[in-house]
């Protein structure tokens, strides 16, 4: 029989979900516990993976710019700072329409940081983000002091050259194995999907749908907007943004439609180098891109974070803010070829404020919606990427590949 896709199961528990929440709302009460199974799976897996693959994201990253030196420089401080803008983009949408406030999402056995909404000490921020024992930290699950040290092991390791080899080797089983148990926590997702939402809707009736309905709304508005700016770049550095997109228009719609960025990959690639664009810088920053610059996912990040935050009741202050940046500006390098990688990179951002990861179940449940469209942005922003490469890197033009006939 033909195997029914995983987005369009999280779809069918969706809907059987909120039939039970609302045809049998005592039925629903009682499921909450499987969705809490799935979230628990998911924590379990937030630091091994993260740590792994932050260390790996950063050692490749150190040994590709020593290689190909300044292509790889210029691509990587624009995804930073393609990054940086999305992710602010997000939180200047959720400013102008906050789809999370009249949300309720405060969960059984949720519990709320007790510093929410206050102002932060910033020496003790910054003091505390060196951790004095790792191990601890690791099993504390504090994802800023792990990051900061995954970041120092990986430029660490790219440094000493070979010697670092069978620590990168170890470091590679170790995130392949993580990411072999994210495949099979993933493939739960319907259940808990369906118990979740059973419990929302018997327990808190039909304003979470439409907080959801809202959520997928803006972040629509904010790609809207990233595609405009991302076309005012074009214009800037000389490519006409109009004929670019018609000559990116089947990967941007095979993007849209498989919500697979890994699937235009070949198409991708063969498309700009007929256009003439060098294949010494197609074939380095797409790959590259296609891991490092996620700039629709990292809307959605910023977005479904803020979602949660003020779902919970809790003022979205300045302080938590730079937080969500700095965390998602780290935990998104790395996190690209990642099956089920924007779940667990916003289960990451989530548990780095504090607060409980149970929501991530809700917007799971909504999540085929929003990666048709944060995936065709990430092909564009990768497009972006590779004619700023070729404009600023000084690496002459190939012949255009005359079109068939």
């Amino acid at each position: 029989m033909p195997r029914i896709s995983l987005p369009i199961q999280m779809l069918t528990g969706l809907i059987i979900g909120c039939a039970v929440g609302l045809l049998w709302p005592s039925v629903g009460k009682e499921l909450f516990p499987v969705s809490r199974a799935f979230i628990n799976a998911l924590r379990m897996l937030v630091i091994p993976l993260v740590f792994s693959s932050i260390v790996l994201g950063i050692y490749h990253m150190g040994r590709e710019i020593r290689v190909f030196g300044k292509v790889i420089g210029i691509a990587f401080l624009w995804f930073y700072f393609a990054t940086a803008v999305c992710m602010v983009v997000g939180l200047a949408m959720n400013g102008l329409f906050h789809p999370g406030i009249g949300a309720d999402l405060t969960l059984p056995g949720g519990k709320l940081p007790p510093n929410a909404g206050r102002g932060v000490d910033w020496v003790a921020f910054f003091l505390d983000l060196i951790p004095t024992n790792i191990v601890s930290v690791m099993a504390e699950q504090k994802i800023l002091q792990v990051l900061l040290f995954g970041i120092l092991l990986g430029g660490a390791l790219a440094a000493v050259g070979e010697v670092a080899l069978p620590v990168v080797a170890v470091l590679r089983g170790i995130q392949a194995a993580m990411m072999k148990i994210v495949r099979w926590v993933i493939v739960l997702a319907p259940l808990a999907v369906a118990a979740i939402m059973a419990w929302l809707l018997s327990t808190q009736g039909t304003g979470a749908l439409y907080a959801l309905g809202r959520l997928v709304g803006t972040l629509y508005l904010g790609l809207a907007v990233i595609i405009v700016m991302m076309c005012g770049v074009l214009w800037a550095i000389g490519e006409s943004p109009l004929g670019t997109l018609r000559k990116i228009a089947e990967p941007l719609f095979l993007a849209f439609t498989t919500r697979s960025s890994e699937t235009t990959l070949p198409i991708h690639m063969e498309i700009l180098e007929r256009a003439g664009v060098p294949n010494r810088i197609v074939s380095t920053v797409i790959p590259l891109g296609y891991s490092f610059n996620q700039d629709g996912s990292s809307l959605y990040l910023s977005l479904a974070v803020t979602f949660v935050v003020e779902a919970h009741g809790i003022h979205l202050g300045w302080a938590a803010m730079l937080s969500i940046i700095i965390t998602g500006l780290i935990t998104t390098k790395g996190m690209g070829n990642v099956g089920g990688g924007g779940l667990i990179a916003a289960t990451t951002v989530i548990v780095a404020l504090g607060l409980p990861v149970d929501a991530i179940a809700i917007i799971a449940g909504i999540d085929v919606f929003m990666d048709m469209g944060r995936t065709t942005v990430n092909v564009m922003g990768n497009t972006v990427a590779v004619l700023l490469v070729r404009r600023f890197g000084g690496i002459k033009d190939d012949e255009p590949v005359p079109q068939a006939a």
